[in-house]
């Protein structure tokens, strides 16, 4: 099997590293690629975002499968392109993408499907924006309605930051016609992530996994992409990946279909475990990163058979998913100045010394913002430059190897959080 993965983060480094390690994949295919994927599997400079040049590309190469990775080919409309070419594609349509482009919609399918989130108000107004902001009070919930690569939400109890963000927003969406804003409702308790695999009717859930969107150490800072993860939980409950299953995800997706719009892809079930239950914070239609990062490693079922299987709607013909004992934590190294400004260009070193020696644990690493540089080197070239990855027996002996190899890589101006998994690795985290 030959499959074309989409995209260039560390997400897509994951995604392809486990598909090399499929002994039914005979060849891997990345558009655009990086530094990192380039010494795995062949690399194409095509636009991820142009449909009509990665169906070329696809047929160029014969490809199995298409794995989309990003959220911004999906709401371009890519696997709409792939499927009107007959090419089987792993990520839903432009139409059901949208439950990613738009947080109102999400809304919308959300209350249809009768599945449990936080109250909101939609506003297109500053007025609206303000009595919204007043009829919940804080903590307030600000969230841009469109796509802003995980950072366009803000939490906070300054009642002017958060109109500050929301004008911003409307100022955003205005200059290409409506603005919207989502206000919400602060929802308590700590927060999870579930990938559930969709084949248009089937839904098939991988393990739980926990994010860190703040950009310092205790959850300051502002929000970013997500500065680690790990996986598994050891402090959710009993049960709760088949609820969320049955009460958001199926739903969601039965809901889809008759509107017409089956979701084929991954459905990332961003959740807040309240006092009051699982409540839905967001959807992503795609992989989310650095969580990605995290699950696949743990990951024992090959993963290429897996994705074809959903793409084709065949997910229930997909035997129980298998699973390594091992914990997994990823944590990821940031340029300097990143989630605001930031610094590139700055040489990369030490990743080749990641992983060397380690008789306890398995660490490596994958690229995200990096370039080729002048004489072999890999420099930065965005926010969120590497993620480093380790196994061990549990989280703080992964936490462990996964600190001991970042201390291994020399990145002038970088920083990163060093609490990723801290409290769950004490059993600190209570529900």
């Amino acid at each position: 099997m030959k499959v074309l993965v989409i995209g260039s983060g560390a997400r897509e480094h994951a995604v392809v590293r486990s598909l090399v390690a499929d002994p039914a994949v005979d060849a891997v295919i990345c558009a655009p690629g990086n530094p990192g994927i380039d010494l795995v599997a062949l690399c194409v400079p095509v636009d991820p975002t142009d449909p009509d040049a990665v169906v070329a590309l696809a047929r160029e190469h014969q490809v199995d499968l298409v794995v989309v990775g990003p959220e911004a080919p999906l709401v371009a409309g890519v696997g709409d392109a792939l499927r009107a070419a007959d090419i089987p594609c792993f990520g839903p349509d432009r139409a059901a993408a949208h439950l990613e482009g738009s947080k109102a919609f999400a809304k919308e399918v959300m209350a249809a499907a009768e599945v449990p989130t936080g109250m909101a108000h939609v506003a297109t107004t500053e007025a609206q924006l303000a009595e919204a902001l007043d009829a919940f009070g804080p903590p307030f919930v600000v969230k841009d309605d469109g796509l802003a690569a995980g950072k366009g939400v803000v939490v906070t109890d300054d009642r002017e930051e958060a109109l500050a963000h929301g004008r911003e927003c409307l100022a955003k969406g205005a200059k290409g016609g409506e603005g919207r804003v989502v206000v919400e409702e602060f929802l308590d308790g700590p927060e999870a992530s579930l990938f559930c695999l969709c084949d248009g009717t089937s839904v098939v859930p991988l393990e739980l996994a926990q994010d860190f969107k703040r950009v310092f150490d205790g959850d300051e800072g502002p929000n970013t992409g997500g500065m680690g993860a790990y996986s598994p939980l050891p402090w959710a409950p009993d049960g709760l990946v088949s609820h969320v299953v049955e009460r958001i995800a199926q739903p969601v997706v039965e809901e889809m279909a008759r509107r017409g719009t089956p979701f084929v892809g991954v459905l990332y079930v961003g959740l807040a475990l309240t006092s009051r239950g699982p409540r839905v914070i967001e959807f992503n239609a795609r992989f989310g990163d650095p969580e990605t990062q995290s699950v696949l490693a743990r990951l024992s079922t090959p993963l290429g058979g897996l994705l074809l299987a959903a793409a084709q709607g065949r997910l229930d013909e997909a035997e129980p998913l298998q699973w390594r004992d091992e914990a997994a934590v990823t944590v990821v190294v940031a340029a300097g100045g990143y989630p605001q400004s930031l610094r590139t260009g700055d040489v990369i070193e030490g990743i080749d010394r990641v992983g060397v020696g380690a008789d306890d644990a398995q660490a490596y690493v994958l690229h995200a913002g990096t370039a080729a540089g002048g004489d072999g080197q890999v420099v930065s070239s965005g926010g969120r430059v590497l993620s480093v990855i380790a196994l061990g027996d549990d989280l703080a002996a992964a936490r462990a190897a996964a600190y001991a190899a970042v201390e291994q890589i020399e990145l002038e101006g970088s920083h990163h959080r060093t609490d990723i998994a801290l409290r769950a690795s004490r059993d600190e985290i209570r529900l």
